[in-house]
């Protein structure tokens, strides 16, 4: 059996709210004229509580692919938990975090399983047919991390005899984002399924767990920028014969993530270079590709974040999608940073340090010998407001600051 396996479509994303809707639309009507069967690990919709638009650009999909003369079909249904009503048409699917609700509560899945548009296999094996081959599908929605294991745990769900069987879930784990002791381990996943499918993550990965396949076909639509999101988008084709994943493409918006490293950069050089970058990435992309920046590095001597402005970017490419991660530090701010990690304060309170550093500034910039330092920082820390800015405002008045 020839089983597509669609993920995160996200329909209802305010941002890319067409691209979510057009992306989803194409990967369901190719996967359904591709497949016996579709599955769908999670986040149909962006949004626990989506808007009527959002609610109807579902059905109108799900209504066309519902009305396929599908020669495979729903033949059991078994909750592990409460009953649900089911239909025949085989097109599985779980909730996703996006989606999750209080328990016990409908969500925006459920509604399209009670609609009879899709089947809603949250915590429930259900059994697809054809010619005589059964292919068995639990479903765990996407949950907290601490309930994941925990469910797991308290259903036990067990492989169906006679059939070829996949235990679908919707969860963070951990050896493919190693960023919290609490996500779910492949050892946490239950033993003896032929194939593992996961939602959630927004990039294709093929790994192993238990010695079997686990397969996350990544999302149909762009929604986190990052830079593994630079893949084509599209869904698996798992042949259950041959068993063997098949990547299939469709149309999504092109997107480039360009990690821009500077050292000691001034706001003109940096903007003329990120113009360039953007330049390229719409000359390779075409006009509606989507652009991140990724800026690291230090400023120049004399400048701070706040001096850099690339508004000028969308000016220069009026209706391109341009984004921005800037993460520039200046050298002096980092020195006495690493000045006070490394531990070479020698005993100092910090507000000698920080005494320290408001004299080492004033020396870099050059006003070390028209100010007094220590005068001027005693005033600045105290309590006596009007009087520190008074201070402040002379100043100003006394230094030449166009020589």
């Amino acid at each position: 059996m020839r089983i597509a396996i669609v993920s995160d479509m996200h329909i209802g994303y305010e941002r890319f709210n067409e691209d979510a809707y057009a992306q989803a639309k194409e990967a369901l009507e190719s996967a359904s004229a591709l497949a016996d069967a579709i599955i769908i690990p999670g986040d149909i919709f962006d949004r626990r509580n989506p808007h009527p638009d959002a609610i109807a650009q579902a059905i109108n999909i799900f209504r066309e692919i519902s009305r396929k003369e599908w020669r495979a079909k729903v033949v059991s249904f078994e909750p592990y938990r409460g009953t649900r009503s089911f239909t025949g048409v085989p097109v599985i699917a779980i909730p996703g975090t996006h989606e999750r609700v209080a328990e016990g509560k409908e969500n925006a899945l459920s509604l399209l399983g009670l609609a009879g548009l899709l089947v809603d296999a949250s915590e429930s094996m259900v059994t697809i047919e054809k010619d005589g081959e059964r292919v068995s599908v639990f479903g765990m929605g996407g949950l907290s991390e601490e309930r994941a294991k925990l469910t797991i745990s308290e259903l036990s769900p067990k492989p169906v005899n006679g059939s070829f069987n996949i235990f679908m879930f919707h969860q963070s784990i951990y050896e493919l984002l190693p960023f919290s002791e609490e996500f779910m381990r492949f050892d946490d996943l239950p033993a003896g399924f032929d194939l593992y499918v996961d939602g959630h993550i927004h990039n294709r990965i093929i790994a192993e767990a238990h010695g079997k396949q686990f397969l996350i076909p990544g999302s149909t639509v762009l929604t986190q920028l990052k830079e593994g999101e630079q893949e084509p988008k599209g869904f698996f084709i798992y042949d259950t014969k041959i068993r063997s994943p098949e990547f299939r493409e469709i149309n999504s918006r092109p997107f480039r993530f360009i990690r821009m490293r500077f050292e000691k950069a001034a706001p003109k050089e940096l903007l003329e270079r990120c113009e360039e970058a953007v330049a390229d990435s719409l000359g390779k992309g075409g006009a509606n590709a989507i652009t991140k920046l990724f800026i690291e590095g230090t400023l120049a001597d004399g400048f701070k974040a706040a001096d850099i402005n690339l508004r000028p970017l969308q000016q220069k490419f009026p209706g391109a999608c341009i984004e921005t991660d800037v993460r520039l530090i200046n050298k002096a701010l980092e020195a006495d940073l690493a000045f006070i990690r490394e531990g070479k304060h020698d005993g100092l309170s910090v507000r000698e340090l920080g005494m320290a550093a408001f004299t080492s500034r004033l020396a870099e910039l050059g006003f070390d010998k028209k100010i007094n330092a220590r005068e001027l920082f005693e005033l600045l820390s105290s309590q006596k407001k009007e009087k520190a800015l008074g201070a402040v405002n002379e100043l100003f008045e006394s230094l030449d600051l166009h020589g």
